[in-house]
């Protein structure tokens, strides 16, 4: 068999970079295979899906895994075995953006067992080109060319604001300079999903980086569909889907038996709990009416149609009731936002802390500050670096009333602290010498405890004396739209979430936006009804934030009186070696000495020190020693020197880590027979720097020039003393 030829597409990016869509030539077993190439960057990513769902099967399992190999990137993993392991968090989130831009489209009802994988496979020699923004794109096309049945094509793109101007893809080195950097996901006719973050910008400013992601995104939608056509029947005849059994009868008697109790129960402004309780009821006694009616059997047979019918009933009833009404299921107006109680230094011995609550969802948000050797370590396959913010989030199942094992974070958690972590990163002090990690615990949850991480993480930030640019709030908000009518809905409730067409969280201080995260459902939504719903949102934004500065409305000026104080200094790149010392023994020695923690970084040929300790005399005396072997002697300064030696032609003195030689003749004014005479080892003289040897750098001190002249004698004195003489 000889080699396979490949099927290939190619579209080009508006900056003129040309990326290549190919099949049939890896992965031919799977269901769908497709490599993406942008320069010497190239993923593959392959999908298959069950030919039938498992008996029983409620859910859709998909699953979407992206994986960066190492070889890629020419580099061996780090780890102790020396080969890909667990997904890292940044991958983790990559696959969360793939998989929420692709989950929608499969076939309401298609329960079959779905498995999406991408790996990069090689990088670029710079690692400059970013291929999370590819991701989507590989796996779109995969399933674009397999017989699965999808509502696709669907791409991402990243879109920055780079000096003023809209770029797509841009590369890593150019990101740096953005203010505004978000992940558009789109179909060809309407946005899937947007995630990102920005130096606080406009709502407006955000809708107009969507449009231009979702025109860049039609381009590699329309190649997709020209790829499928060039690979022919495979791809663009799909599998028949079955159509899912239907039971009017059923539907017909839930629908009696259960919509005027479910509206009484929607219409009752009842707590989460309760509500929940009363709709459990309500389903409950309509599997006891159809129990006592066809028998038990029956039921068993037929629960699916039940609990489908009354699952459908419900979300219907609730939509119709909030579109007709104007009415939520806890009473509230659609813009009206819940109780909000807040609090800060509720633990004492956290270095900051905060208390974060609105409505049934709180948020207890601990703060620590570390020092430089804090750090955490991002070992990716790309790139090896060191970040000196964290943010944790926590969802333990007693927040919800629920028992679940302690397993470590999911992907939602992973995901829900990197939307509240890039939120405050960006108004971070950007010469903080700290690494600061916050950790948000999620003790009761109704609606978003990502955007009450946001608050909380903000307080707590502002209770341990960060000096932010400012506070930062977050409010979840929800859609309901039939085409014709529509409601914004302002912080959500779990319910609502459910139930809606579009949710999205937004993050921002009184001057803009810092992030979002879109899961928009509805077709064709019109860009001036996003501008409106992120406007309602905006006002959401800003009455939080008043209730948050209710309690704290500014960093506190200092930091607690237990947290490590660090102070940062500079030293010239050739004293890092003196400081360190042999094998570190000196910079050991004072941090042993002093109880401090010293850290040393060459940036820009210079020494940047970092010494930190709770207290403020132990670094004041570190800070002496390093001052001490980094301080250069300038001509003119004056010292307090010991003398170390003494010689027929003067002594030497040693002061501030260095030793000179303070020659006879600059002792005294008056004539010195024998310097023994006058000075002795040990003794404490004041000298002045008075020149520098250019060739050898010694210094040359004076004694004299520091001490009074004596009075000159006049002539005749002098002719007086001759002839006495």
């Amino acid at each position: 068999m000889g080699k396979q030829i490949p099927i290939s597409k190619s579209f080009e990016l508006p900056d003129g970079r040309t990326v290549v869509l190919e099949t049939g030539k890896l992965a031919a077993q799977a269901d769908g295979s497709a490599v993406i190439r942008l320069g010497d960057t190239m993923l593959l990513a392959t999908v298959v899906s069950a030919k039938e769902a498992k008996e029983g099967q409620s859910f859709f399992p998909l699953s979407v895994d992206y994986q960066e190999k190492f070889a890629a990137a020419g580099r061996i993993p780090g780890n102790f075995f020396r080969r890909e392991a667990k997904l890292s968090d940044y991958e983790v989130l990559t696959s969360r953006l793939v998989d929420r831009a692709i989950r929608p489209l499969f076939p309401d009802g298609y329960m079959n067992e779905t498995q999406v994988i991408i790996n990069l496979i090689s990088a670029d020699i710079d690692k400059d080109v970013m291929p999370d923004a590819l991701v989507a794109l590989a796996a779109s096309t995969a399933l674009s060319v397999s017989d699965i049945p999808w509502d696709g094509p669907i791409s991402e793109v990243r879109v920055a604001r780079i000096n003023g101007e809209f770029k797509i893809n841009p590369k890593r080195s150019e990101l740096a300079e953005a203010d505004l950097s978000i992940i558009v996901a789109a179909t060809l006719d309407n946005v899937m999903m947007v995630e990102g973050d920005a130096k606080e910008c406009s709502e407006a400013d955000l809708v107009a980086a969507i449009r231009v992601g979702h025109d860049a995104i039609k381009v590699q939608c329309q190649a997709q569909l020209d790829l499928a056509q060039l690979v022919g029947e495979k791809a663009t005849v799909k599998r028949v889907l079955e159509e899912a059994p239907e039971n009017e009868e059923i539907k017909e008697k839930v629908k009696e038996l259960a919509h005027a109790r479910i509206l009484e129960v929607a219409k009752g402004a009842l707590e989460k709990h309760d509500r929940k309780k009363q709709f459990k009821a309500i389903h409950e006694s309509v599997v006891e009416a159809f129990t006592e009616e066809h028998g038990e059997e029956y039921v068993e047979e037929n629960s699916k149609f039940i609990d489908t019918y009354y699952g459908k009933l419900k979300k219907e009833i609730i939509r119709e009731m909030v579109l007709s009404e104007n009415t939520r299921l806890d009473g509230r107006n659609f813009d009206e936002v819940r109780h909000i109680w807040t609090e800060v230094s509720y633990m004492p011995s956290p270095h900051g802390s905060a208390v974060f609550t609105r409505g049934e969802t709180q948020a207890l948000a601990s703060l620590t500050l570390g020092t430089k050797m804090d750090e955490m370590m991002l070992d990716n396959a790309l790139a090896k670096s060191f970040d000196n913010f964290i943010l944790h989030y926590n969802f333990p199942a007693f927040s919800v009333g629920e028992i679940k094992p302690m397993r470590g974070p999911g992907r939602r958690e992973v995901g829900h602290a990197n939307l509240a972590g890039r939120s405050l990163r960006q108004v971070l002090p950007a010469d903080s010498p700290y690494t600061i990690r916050i950790v948000s615990d999620i003790l009761e949850s109704n609606g978003s405890s990502s955007m009450a991480t946001v608050c909380a993480g903000t307080m707590a930030l502002m209770d341990a004396g960060i000096q932010i640019k400012a506070p930062v709030s977050g409010i979840a908000m929800g859609m309901i739209s039939d085409g014709e009518r529509t409601a914004i809905l302002s912080d959500i409730l779990g319910d609502e979430d459910a139930l809606g067409d579009m949710d999205f969280k937004v993050t921002g201080t009184a001057e803009g936006i810092t992030g979002c995260q879109m899961d928009i459902k509805i077709d064709g939504l019109p860009y001036d009804l996003l501008e409106k719903a992120l406007m309602q949102a905006r006002d959401g934004r800003l009455h939080i934030l008043d209730k948050m500065k209710e309690t704290i409305a500014e960093p506190r000026e200092d930091l607690k009186p237990h947290a490590p104080r660090i102070v940062e200094i500079i030293i010239d790149k050739s004293f890092i070696g003196a400081v360190i010392g042999p094998g570190g023994s000196i910079i050991q020695e004072i941090q042993a000495t002093t109880n401090t923690v010293i850290n040393i970084d060459e940036v820009d040929d210079k020494g940047v020190v970092n010494i930190s300790s709770s207290d403020k005399a132990s670094i004041d005396a570190a800070l002496k020693r390093i001052k001490t072997i980094t301080h250069v002697p300038e001509v003119g300064d004056v010292y307090e020197a010991k003398v170390a030696s003494v010689m027929p032609y003067g002594v030497f003195v040693d002061f501030e880590g260095k030793s000179g030689l303070l020659h006879v003749s600059e002792i005294s004014h008056t004539r010195i027979e024998k310097v023994e005479d006058v000075l002795k080892e040990g003794d404490m003289v004041k000298v002045k720097l008075i020149g520098v040897d250019k060739k050898t750098g010694k210094l040359r001190l004076s004694r004299k020039a520091l001490m009074p002249r004596p009075p000159r004698k006049d002539n005749r004195e002098r002719r007086f003393q001759d002839q006495k003489s």
